[in-house]
């Protein structure tokens, strides 16, 4: 069965740290872009962070950066999103995205070949 998994949310107090992680199974990421995603309730999806097949290429959204890191490991099929520091508005629910194109995971969504189901990330004391 070819998807996506997330993994690693669960609840953690403001300024702790969680690390997510996105495990393909059914095919291989190395090929792939990959994009992770949130979505509060009540708003729309943005992009969190992105990374080239190489890894070389690295993005972060505006919200995130200096908090949040991704990184991947070919050799596990996985690409990980370390996030610390967590704030209250960082609550979402957190999806991982696979496509060969990283304009599809960095900028635009509408084709992006693979999703994941979702982790739920709640930061709250």
């Amino acid at each position: 069965q070819v998807q996506l998994v997330e993994s690693g949310g669960g609840l953690v107090q403001p300024g702790g740290s969680l690390r997510l992680s996105c495990t393909a199974s059914g095919f291989t990421l190395e090929a792939y872009a990959i994009g992770w995603f949130r979505q509060a309730p009540g708003k729309e999806r943005e992009g969190v962070s992105c990374i080239n097949f190489s890894g070389e290429s690295i993005h972060y959204a505006e919200s995130v950066k200096g908090r949040f890191a991704i990184s991947r490991d070919n050799a596990k099929n996985s690409v990980y999103l370390q996030m610390n520091n967590l704030r209250p508005e960082d609550t979402a629910v957190y999806y991982c995205a696979a496509d060969v194109n990283p304009y599809s995971v960095c900028v635009d969504t509408t084709a992006v070949e693979y999703w994941g189901q979702g982790a739920q990330v709640t930061v709250s004391s």
